[in-house]
């Protein structure tokens, strides 16, 4: 398995079980090492933090992690740590989204912020951010905490720029490239490149490794962004159309401006400057999207980038790691169909 296949074909096999029978009991320990690490004497921490952190995330990040150190070798006690460093950081990062996104619902739970309200969100996750560098110090290597701690800045920088570019209908495809890699990709990178890191492999492979999470992470957040306008809220975790509501530039909005006639760039114009909304709004932007193929080549990138995350595992032995790399890469994309 060299590329990814059709589209039907993804549809109806890609599955992340490969990758989580693979890392099962590299899992169990990492999550004993986050429940552990979430606890305080302040009662709200845990309660607040293990509100997300149980609420049915894939844990993709450290996964990846996992059996990308697999793919070289054999993960130690302290890439438990390491992964469960990796998690609190995603996990920070979604308790802030949340906060500045305002959003009601994440993985189909009510948010944190929604629950408890946006300070006590806010210094949770600061608070597993704190967990996360202490877990990073512990592992003994400097490279490993040189590498999280600026993909931790990085996604700071991402979402910033992303909060900066909101509203802006005139944002183009090479700034929203740049802030999804920043904010989404660039941990999948951190993960990937770290197993190399402790396992003490080359430049280059250690590079593969980082190249096959960015792409993969470009994959993921292009499909995530065409599923906002393609799915319904039980099966995207979150409300239908939110990225609409909060005056969102992504991929399918930037293709559908730039491809429209006037009448429809003035539609969405007013829909990112949050001027129209409403559900009968959401159909006219669903119906743009399609007339203009947005929908479709914003997956058709994606299924390009995911064939790049393919093609930086060369460099490693075919096996069942390899195997459930690569379909993990499938399955990210096939999540729209």
């Amino acid at each position: 398995m060299t590329a990814i296949n059709s589209a039907t074909d993804r549809n109806q096999a890609a599955s992340l079980k490969p990758l989580m029978h693979l890392v099962a009991s590299d899992m169990q320990a990492v999550n004993q090492v986050i429940l552990d690490r979430m606890q305080s004497e302040v009662p709200l921490i845990p309660e607040l933090a293990g509100h997300l952190i149980s609420s049915g995330g894939k844990r993709m990040r450290p996964m990846l992690m996992l059996a990308c150190s697999r793919l070289i070798g054999e993960p130690r006690d302290i890439h438990y740590k390491l992964a469960a460093a990796i998690e609190f950081i995603h996990t920070a990062t979604l308790l802030h989204d949340d906060v500045v996104d305002h959003s009601d619902l994440r993985r189909g739970k009510r948010t944190a912020n929604n629950i408890w309200g946006n300070g006590p969100t806010v210094l949770v996750g600061d608070f597993l951010l704190s967990r996360a560098f202490e877990m990073m110090v512990e592992s003994g290597s400097l490279r490993a905490l040189e590498i999280l701690s600026n993909a931790a800045a990085i996604i700071t920088q991402g979402e910033v720029d992303q909060l900066v570019s909101q509203y802006q209908v005139e944002t183009d495809e090479a700034r929203y490239l740049s802030i999804i890699g920043a904010k989404t990709a660039v941990l999948f990178a951190a993960s990937c490149r770290i197993a190399a890191v402790m396992a003490g492999c080359s430049k280059d492979k250690e590079q593969s490794l980082a190249d096959y999470g960015q792409y993969l992470g470009i994959a993921f957040q292009l499909t995530d962004d065409a599923i906002d306008y393609m799915s319904d809220s039980q099966t995207m975790g979150k409300g239908v159309g939110d990225d609409f509501r909060d005056g969102k530039v992504t991929l399918p909005v930037i293709l559908a401006y730039q491809r429209g006639e006037k009448a429809d760039r003035d539609f969405w114009r007013e829909a990112i400057e949050g001027r129209r909304v409403a559900d009968s709004d959401l159909d006219i932007a669903k119906i743009l999207l399609v007339n203009t193929d947005a929908l479709s080549d914003t997956l058709e990138r994606a299924r390009l980038y995911g064939e790049k995350a393919i093609q930086s595992l060369k460099a490693f032995p075919d096996g069942a790691v390899k195997e459930a790399l690569i379909e993990a890469v499938e399955f990210t994309i096939a999540r729209a169909y």
